[in-house]
């Protein structure tokens, strides 16, 4: 099947996990065309079944901000007829959701009828979405989807709270790579280069917005190193970095905090790494934690969103409510004070990451693809309700 996946480039987690799932799918055999306004950053390498198409967006001085729905609907139509591409997979209802749509309905217009998945990440329906000035046009284009998913029951369920739809939500959960030889590619884990070996690890990766709580992951830090030996590891960029490393120089402990910026090697970090912090005001799913627990890593997080879906209590790490920076650093001390306990909880970690591996959600993808049915008569993939 030929499918064409309309995402975020970046480094947030809709991003990585569309890219991922085009990875896989066309190591499946099927031809991916990745749609959107630069390369994503984990789209490293181009094969034979993977197409990546850049959406250009011409400025234009009569408009104060550049109209990326519609260069993103014109490419689609575009690329669909070129290609003959036969599914739509948008990531992340705004804009990608909204421009299909619109996208379809040209198509329309010359006779091709296209069928459209829609995948809802998170922010894209509790933040931003949720606000009164795009609410109307998210409702919209979830209820014109043909199918909709989304990345945990948690926001499956604040889809429909918020929002009137009509549309059935099938819950498939972010997933991760798991396999020895992903591991091996790193080489040994040469720990000592960021640690003494007495002291333990703690690190935080995310896009440094303030729903991250990032200055929580300070105060938490604070508190650990007070009573274990022990360095922060801070992996990303975003608005709140300053504030964070102003903290950290206000508590007097930058020389304990690395500041690493984006980086595409998550893995050699997350080797180094003893504890994962994640105390997010709400997290969709908490992809970041997955991919810690994926490399034998316990989590410290909130109990918001679908974290709970993720990290286990008292089994891949503990849970505590939003902005409880004691409980968050009673129970990191707890886990990193005995090597005994905190090599149990690393290997819970692994155990219950092996359940979101690729291999075993993208089987439900793949459900998702048998609701299409080939017509002959149109040589087009239908919605099979409308077949």
């Amino acid at each position: 099947m030929k499918i064409a996946i309309v995402c975020y480039p970046t480094f947030g987690g809709s991003g990585v996990v569309a890219t991922e799932l085009g990875l896989e799918l066309a190591r499946k055999g099927h031809e991916i065309h990745f749609i959107t306004y630069s390369q994503p950053v984990r789209l490293a390498l181009l094969n034979q079944n993977i197409y990546y198409h850049e959406v250009h967006v011409p400025e234009y001085p009569l408009f104060h901000y550049q109209p990326y729905e519609l260069a993103l609907s014109s490419k689609l139509v575009d690329m669909v007829k070129l290609h003959k591409i036969e599914v739509l997979h948008v990531h992340y209802a705004i804009p990608h959701a909204y421009a299909g749509y619109m996208a379809k309905k040209m198509l329309e217009e010359d006779g091709i009828r296209i069928p459209m998945v829609t995948t809802l990440h998170g922010t894209d329906i509790t933040l931003v979405g949720n606000h009164p000035f795009y609410k109307p046009a998210v409702s919209f284009s979830i209820n014109k989807s043909d199918v909709v998913t989304s990345v945990s029951s948690s926001l499956k369920e604040d889809t429909y709270r918020l929002f009137d739809i009509k549309n059935d939500i099938k819950v498939i959960p972010n997933f991760i790579e798991i396999s020895k030889e992903k591991l091996d590619e790193n080489g040994p884990c040469h720990r000592s280069l960021m640690a003494t070996a007495e002291e333990k690890m703690l690190t935080h990766i995310s896009n440094f917005r303030k729903v991250k709580r990032i200055s929580d992951v300070v105060r938490i830090f604070y508190e650990v190193q007070k009573q274990i030996p022990s360095k922060l590891m801070m992996v990303g960029d975003g608005p709140e970095k300053e504030a964070a490393e102003n903290l950290c120089v206000e508590l007097g402990i930058q020389n304990k905090v690395i500041f690493f910026g984006n980086s595409n090697e998550i893995d050699k970090i997350l080797c180094f790494t003893d504890l994962f912090l994640l105390p997010s005001e709400t997290e969709s799913f908490g992809l970041a934690a997955l991919e810690a627990m994926a490399c034998g890593v316990p989590v410290i997080s909130s109990n918001s969103g679908g974290l709970p879906e993720v990290n286990k209590d008292g089994i891949t790490g503990y849970l505590s409510n939003v902005g409880d920076i004691e409980s968050m650093s009673k129970n990191a001390i707890s886990i990193l004070e005995d090597d005994a306990k905190l090599n149990v909880f690393k290997r819970n970690a692994l155990k219950v990451a092996s359940d979101f591996d690729i291999k075993k959600i993208l089987p439900l993808y793949e459900e998702v693809q048998k609701l299409f049915q080939y017509n002959p008569k149109i040589n087009q993939y239908l919605y099979c309700f409308q077949v």
